[in-house]
């Protein structure tokens, strides 16, 4: 009977856990492992993107893939786990609860946004944190075309100076433009509680972002947050007020409630902090990776940040150790030591940086280049071909 490793998550980090526990596999000649992923849906949706438009094209099959590697899917939504029993429950496809048991288990299923308990931000906010509600945004923004001008009409608040409120107020601009038309006097503001732009940035980069969001007219409100949102805008905690008909909450994320019941040493993020080989500390069946994952990169204090970068590596060990600790082979310990940025600014172009100090190193098209050539392809699941797959699924192979 074969060993099974379940795979929870078919984001970055599990998709190439799966592949990367398939390559081990296939290395040491073993053909007596099922390697299953649990998922809604045989699909990467690709997060990094939801802030472009068109997002409902922002997704991978992967069920070509899990087909030449020989890995199973399983559809459907954990409910409960049975770490004792070495067990979970799951809602299948067709709304029934199935008990499937492990002999190891991953746990991928990545994050999501908080909302930071502001009035007013269920009911009248938006987020592009998943494809639906980025899809709903993206849908209200072209039913806002069909409104009579004004300035609520043409005013977009973005809330957080993050990574991803920077890639999405930058991209307005010219998004918005093209809905409302050229002529129009549109607006996007960023609410950001920081003193500075990009404070959590080195000053290089932050130049770069003061400089981009000058040139295409992307206005800062510092110093300040969030009060409340009603349907006709936002009033900021310093007492002023922003008439907007769109609002996106961009702060904050937190490590997937998966495994909650699981007795665990987590960061304040939620994420389980695990051993250098991914494994959760007194469960020795389960593996964390990915956004739920509080690893250490380096020996210098770094650890993994909650993006797609340090989830494709994250994944690929995770895959590895996880057969290879039923394979009998040693484990690799977690590292990537390379860290860098490649942050997107809309038409002005983007920027790239090296290191953990975030040294810039392109600027505008060159790095735009760069940006795309990373978010159209580079991310993006290897072919459906086991020798192309299992070669980028190395994780001593350099991602970046």
């Amino acid at each position: 009977m074969k060993q099974r490793i379940l795979i929870i998550g078919s984001g970055f980090a599990g998709m190439w856990a799966a592949v990367g526990a398939a390559r081990l596999a296939h290395l040491q000649g073993r053909d007596d492992l099922e390697i299953a992923v649990l998922s809604p849906r045989p699909e990467l949706r690709v997060r990094p993107r939801f802030y472009e438009a068109n997002v409902a094209r922002m997704t991978a099959d992967l069920q070509p893939l899990f087909a030449a590697l020989d890995i199973r899917f399983i559809a459907g939504s954990v409910e409960q786990l049975e770490s004792r029993e070495k067990a979970l429950w799951y809602r299948n496809a067709q709304a029934e609860k199935v008990r499937i048991t492990y002999d190891r288990l991953v746990l991928a299923g990545g994050s999501h946004l908080q909302h930071a308990g502001v009035k007013g931000m269920a009911e009248h906010a938006f987020d592009i944190d998943q494809m639906e509600t980025a899809q709903r945004l993206e849908d209200h923004l072209a039913a806002l075309a069909k409104q009579p001008d004004s300035t609520a009409r043409n005013t977009v608040v973005v809330c957080g100076g993050g990574f991803t409120g920077i890639e999405l107020a930058t991209e307005l601009p010219s998004r918005l433009k093209s809905l409302f038309g050229n002529e129009t006097n549109t607006k996007v503001i960023v609410v950001e509680r920081g003193s500075v732009i990009g404070g959590r940035y080195s000053e290089a980069l932050r130049e770069v972002i003061r400089e981009a969001s000058d040139e295409l007219g992307v206005e800062w409100r510092l110093n300040t947050g969030v009060e409340v949102v009603d349907a006709a805008g936002v009033t900021l905690q310093d007492g002023s007020r922003i008439d907007a008909a769109t609002v996106v909450w961009t702060a904050g994320v937190k490590a997937s409630p998966l495994g909650d019941a699981l007795a665990a040493d987590r960061d304040p993020q939620g994420r389980f902090i695990v051993t250098p080989e991914l494994r959760i500390p007194g469960h020795p069946d389960i593996y964390a990776t990915g956004d739920m994952a509080h690893a250490k990169t380096d020996d210098v204090g770094n650890t993994a940040l909650m993006t797609c970068q340090h989830a494709i590596q994250l994944g690929k060990f995770a895959g590895h150790n996880v057969a290879a600790s039923l394979l009998g082979v040693d484990p690799l310990p977690y590292r990537q030591v390379n860290y860098v940025t490649c942050l997107d600014l809309g038409a002005w172009g983007a920027v790239y940086t090296e290191g953990w100090d975030q040294q810039v190193k392109l600027v505008r098209d060159e790095a735009k280049k760069l940006k795309i050539a990373i978010t159209n392809e580079l991310i993006y699941p290897p072919a459906a071909d086991r020798d192309a797959a299992f070669a980028a699924a190395d994780p001593l192979a350099k991602f970046v």
